[in-house]
């Protein structure tokens, strides 16, 4: 069984083109796995005694994979805000929900609106999240369909601080709202094909420790968040996600990173994925 595990990945800055390379294939990383592990050592995703249930509706795939588009790309369709930087905080677990449900908020509203990562931070620790220290995109994702009729702030409104402060949420300044929310069957790449193909940007969980990435089949320790925004083939045949990362603009491909798809479920990236629904 895979499990949520709480090693954060926002020390990786140190290794900016390292995903972007990596779960290519185009390179090989020459860093024992325990030495990577201590530089990541930070939690991410993670959780602690939570006081509330946790559980979204299993998604129900309707087509088969002949009839989905060969390439995706949200970016090109306004449903993806600008790269941003979680900084010196395991805050993964919140850039990741924000980023589906921008995503969802835009696909009904026709705006996008950046949203507030900080409040989930400060905020949502009855869930089980514990602010910088980790947290759960699941457990995000119920805090905000808590507050139904109200949700997250703006970004504007409730700015980001990369760190723990006291919740100050104002519902007049509501930036997107969330009914409930869709769990991926666990560890199926076609599922969730699926849905980055017809619904937009879905919230994913990756184990990014180097023997995940070059040498292990199946990944069983998720220990980063981040956003599936489409997916495609290579010049050179090679099937791959597109992902938004949270470590700003400068890392990776302009902040985003290519891994592979199609390669036993590769670091994971269809174990743990979600989207909200508005």
């Amino acid at each position: 069984m895979a499990h949520i595990h709480n090693p954060c990945l926002n020390c990786l800055k140190v290794l900016p083109n390292f995903f972007y390379t990596q779960c290519m294939s185009i390179v090989v990383l020459s860093q024992e796995n325990e030495e990577y592990r201590l530089i990541i050592s930070q939690r991410c995703l993670g959780s602690f005694n939570a006081s509330k249930p946790c559980g979204g509706s299993t998604f129900l795939p309707m087509l088969v994979d002949n009839d989905l588009p060969t390439t995706m790309d949200w970016r090109d369709k306004g449903y993806v805000t600008s790269i941003k930087d979680q900084k010196d905080c395991g805050s993964c677990w919140a850039f990741s929900p924000t980023g589906s449900l921008e995503g969802q908020h835009y696909r009904k509203t026709n705006k996008l609106v950046s949203l507030s990562e900080q409040q989930l931070v400060d905020c949502s620790s009855e869930f089980g999240n514990m602010g910088c220290m980790g947290g759960l995109m699941d457990q995000a994702f119920e805090y905000i369909k808590s507050l139904a009729p109200g949700g997250l702030d703006t970004e504007d409104s409730y700015a980001y601080h990369a760190e723990d402060k006291k919740c100050h949420y104002k519902p007049d300044s509501l930036g997107a709202t969330c009914t409930k929310y869709i769990d991926m069957t666990s560890g199926d790449e076609s599922a969730l094909q699926q849905a980055v193909a017809t619904v937009g940007p879905v919230s994913v969980a990756i184990d990014a420790a180097i023997d995940a990435v070059f040498f292990l089949d199946i990944s069983d320790q998720m220990d980063h968040g981040v956003l599936a925004v489409g997916y495609g083939t290579s010049d050179d045949g090679q099937d791959y996600w597109l992902v938004k990362n949270s470590w700003g603009f400068d890392w990776g491909d302009k902040g985003y990173i290519m891994m592979s798809r199609n390669k036993h479920n590769k670091c994971g990236i269809a174990t743990a994925s979600s989207y909200p629904l508005v």
